[in-house]
């Protein structure tokens, strides 16, 4: 699960200490799976165990006594009802939805401030698949605001790998669609029984890249960016690729998403310090949380339904 450690111009954990907290996560997010996985698994044994009593409780009732020509007197039927999912996927898919509360909550708040939060972000699938989707040596900056020259600027979502940086600009179009890459400023929506005009996502690619740029240059970091165009569902037509931009329509989503999932491996150090570098230059937004409200690092709130 990828690591969301910047959410527009919300104060976060990370920025408070950006060595800290990406293991923390790790080790915590390994833990409470361990956890969840022995509650599954003493369940499961709880059932089994019930399913067999139910059985012998129907054999029983037509068990004759040859003294009395009766049946025996038997107990009534057992049941037993689950509180976790039946198969380790769709577990593991509840582990997801009950952690991302708590990355979100390490991405709007600290120990003493907090911000306060839109909760569209609560059900945000753009940000679900960000985060449930991708392993979690990704971090993930969910359309940051950089403050630069004390002027805040908009920025596309940047995905920090061991290996490199990728700037991703997502166009939401149904499969009903075709874009047409038509130059730097404005692309063509093509529907069934009508067209549109967008402005052309390199131009804030462009933006973001150069942000990123000055701050890595600042602090003598050299790491590789890649910028990406993704249409999940709707097709791309170009003839050629913008400069130094990969566009990733319906027909290549897959293959792009399958290839960001198979990486493995650790965090890197100059991971970790393009991080710092960067949220060193992000706007935060915050005020101090009310004295009566209790944190906790290392609570990830596994909500078994009575």
């Amino acid at each position: 699960m990828a690591q969301l450690i910047k959410l527009r111009d919300y104060i976060s954990r990370y920025e408070m200490n950006p060595y800290h907290y990406p293991t923390q996560f790790i080790r915590l997010k390994r833990e409470n799976w361990q956890k969840l996985i022995d509650m599954w698994e003493q369940e499961n044994m709880e059932q089994w165990k019930a399913e067999q009593e139910e059985k012998e409780s129907k054999e029983e009732r037509f068990r004759w006594n040859p003294f009395s020509q009766k049946k025996t007197k038997v107990e009534g039927p057992i049941f037993f009802k689950r509180n976790l999912p039946e198969t380790k996927d769709q577990l593991r898919k509840y582990f997801l939805n009950q952690l991302y509360p708590f990355q979100l909550k390490w991405a709007t708040s600290t120990l003493t401030q907090v911000s306060y939060t839109d909760k569209r972000y609560y059900y945000d699938n753009q940000l679900k698949f960000f985060l449930q989707h991708f392993p979690d040596i990704y971090f993930i900056m969910y359309y940051p605001i950089f403050s630069i020259k004390n002027a805040p600027i908009d920025t596309d979502i940047i995905m920090i790998s061991p290996f490199e940086i990728e700037i991703i600009s997502l166009i939401r179009e149904d499969s009903n669609a075709t874009i047409i890459v038509d130059d730097d400023r404005t692309w063509t929506v093509d529907y069934k029984d009508m067209t549109k005009k967008m402005i052309s996502p390199v131009i804030s690619l462009k933006r973001t890249e150069q942000i990123v740029n000055s701050i890595l240059k600042k602090y003598d970091l050299s790491f590789s960016i890649r910028k990406t165009v993704i249409s999940q569902d709707a097709h791309l037509l170009y003839s050629t690729e913008p400069y130094n931009v990969t566009l990733i329509g319906a027909n290549d989503f897959d293959e792009w998403y399958k290839q960001k999932r198979s990486l493995s491996g650790s965090l890197k150090a100059l991971q970790l310090k393009a991080m710092e570098a960067l949220l060193e230059h992000c706007l935060s937004t915050s005020v101090r949380r009310p004295e009566w409200e209790n944190d906790d690092d290392n609570e990830i709130p596994l909500i078994v339904e009575e």
